[in-house]
């Protein structure tokens, strides 16, 4: 009872990490670059994953060719692409929507496995899905309807940026399905720092970082973010998934879009309105069908979820 009680603590608190690099975006997002930003990221969090390799005496992962190739669209897809695109989306978008939008990532990352891996979706799956849509689009229409026309575009676009980078992340997933060598948790993380970083530098490079003056806060949001919800993040994650069911351990995802809405109120002074709390209600219950619909689902939830210090 100990054990799992301590697997909900220590998971718990990875998912309120995760909500917080919204806000932590948000202030990455106005006063860097976003390439300079994910660079900066990787290069701080990589030589931690490095050390930690070394302390728990792991080496590197002997993968073939096409491995290799899947390893990069991996960290394309689920390490740059996620990242950039989620800063972009934060120059246009509020915390509390982006956060909102965040936490569907399990619904559609079950989605992207019915679409391309031709899995038959259960009941609870597809109301999963429903909620999670209805979730985005209560927040895109919010804009729409409160807010004036150049404003409310505004925000429409930095939601659909969001959207996009979650479907990024749900492509990181699939293709993690098709690797075949056993690649650890830490290896995996380790090596996606490490090809995101190489990835990211010539764009940053063409940003001309240089050129910048630099944003005391922002810096202090990319330390952050690669401090806290990377490293930390990962090693509470699967501290705590050792000791529970995956289902269980996919129904705390709920933490992010709550965790969001929390940092964003009290950090950015941002004002959570009724249809936010509508949108976020619709992710919450779509998360509980993904982790009410078997192991399956929540296995995949949980898998998912390595993209949040992965990437």
């Amino acid at each position: 009872m100990g054990s799992r009680l301590t697997g909900y603590f220590y998971c718990a608190l990875a998912m309120i990490g995760v909500g917080s690099t919204v806000v932590a975006s948000k202030m990455i997002a106005h006063g860097l670059p976003p390439f300079t930003a994910t660079a900066l990221r990787f290069a701080i969090a990589l030589p931690l994953f490095v050390l930690l390799m070394k302390l728990t005496h792991q080496r590197w992962p002997r993968v073939s060719r096409g491995e290799a190739v899947l390893l990069v669209v991996q960290s394309a897809s689920g390490s740059v692409g996620y990242t950039v695109l989620l800063l972009i989306g934060m120059r246009l978008t509020s915390a509390t929507d982006a956060g909102v939008i965040a936490g569907t990532l399990p619904a559609v990352a079950a989605l992207v496995a019915v679409v391309a891996l031709r899995e038959r979706p259960g009941a609870l799956t597809i109301g999963a899905v429903a909620l999670a849509t209805a979730g985005v689009l209560i927040c895109t229409v919010r804009a729409d309807d409160s807010a004036p026309t150049a404003s409310a575009a505004t925000t429409w676009l930095g939601n659909v940026c969001i959207v996009a980078a979650v479907l990024c992340e749900a492509l990181f997933i699939l293709l993690n399905k098709r690797l075949r060598t056993s690649v650890t948790p830490l290896q995996m993380s380790t090596l996606m720092s490490g090809i995101g970083l190489a990835l990211s530098l010539v764009p940053a490079l063409i940003e001309r970082p240089w050129t910048f003056g630099y944003d005391g806060p922002a810096v202090a949001g990319v330390v952050y973010y690669a401090l806290v919800p990377t490293v930390a993040g990962f090693l509470l994650w699967f501290a705590g998934a050792a000791r529970i069911a995956g289902a269980q351990a996919s129904a705390l995802t709920a933490f992010v879009p709550m965790s969001a809405a929390v940092f964003a109120a009290v950090v950015l002074h941002e004002r959570v309105t009724a249809a936010q709390w509508g949108a976020m209600a619709c992710v919450l219950a779509a998360v509980l069908l993904i982790a009410c619909d078997g192991a399956h689902l929540g296995k995949r939830a949980r898998v998912s979820l390595v993209k949040y210090w992965a990437r």
